[in-house]
């Protein structure tokens, strides 16, 4: 098991965190000018890098453990499209926000122990764990040159690397994949998703109802 030096998971922590909240922030606050972007974003990295306790990063961490790589990916994504004066996505993709939200209630699963198949300590394999992580990097690295969900395939690219080289943040796969924060992002996603299909069912069901009475003055027109 080869687990990153504390002190560089700290200085993960503190620095992923900052960039989340800036994205979060970003993303609800009226910002058009890039000073105003620039100054969030240098004030939550500073106020994240406070010491110990002093650092919101500090609680979060406890509360919601370090942010995943794909977390991080998403934000500096975020982050990209804002500062390009672009509108935010608050809605996960659908087909990821399913696989993330399945994956995750898989995961939680066996490491409470309902399931207990081992899934997460499988993370940690020498082995399997980085040429998974290899192999998937290579095919998210093409999807994005080929600009096929050129943003989730980047930011599951930077998850991918900081797991692969630097270990972040915990020297487990799934940990670079997901965590709390994300689960809940990307099943709130799916609820939404799954709301607006039955929605747009419904509607589709409704026309030919509405529609009748628009045939029936048509064909009386018609008889006259």
């Amino acid at each position: 098991m080869n687990l990153p030096d504390l002190m560089l998971q700290i200085v993960y922590g503190r620095l992923a965190w900052a960039l989340v909240a800036a994205a979060l922030l970003l993303a609800l606050l009226p910002v058009t000018a890039r000073r105003t972007k620039v100054l969030i974003v240098a004030a939550t990295v500073a106020l994240m890098a406070l010491p110990g306790p002093a650092s919101p990063a500090y609680w979060l961490t406890l509360a919601l453990q370090y942010p995943s790589g794909l977390l991080l990916g998403f934000a500096v994504m975020a982050l990209r499209a804002r500062w390009h004066g672009r509108q935010p996505r608050f809605a996960m993709r659908p087909g990821l926000a399913l696989g993330l939200a399945a994956i995750g209630l898989l995961l939680y699963l066996d490491t409470f122990g309902v399931l207990a198949l081992g899934l997460y300590y499988g993370g940690f394999n020498p082995v399997a764990a980085p040429l998974l992580a290899c192999a998937a990097a290579v095919g998210f690295a093409v999807n994005a040159w080929r600009g096929h969900a050129a943003a989730p395939s980047a930011a599951m690219l930077m998850a991918l690397l900081l797991f692969s080289v630097l270990r972040l943040p915990t020297g487990n796969l799934w940990d670079a994949l997901l965590d709390p924060l994300l689960w809940s992002w990307a099943l709130g996603s799916t609820i939404v998703a799954a709301r607006r299909r039955l929605a747009g069912r419904r509607a589709l069901h409704r026309q030919p109802a509405q529609a009748t009475p628009d045939l029936v003055a048509a064909r009386a027109v018609r008889a006259e």
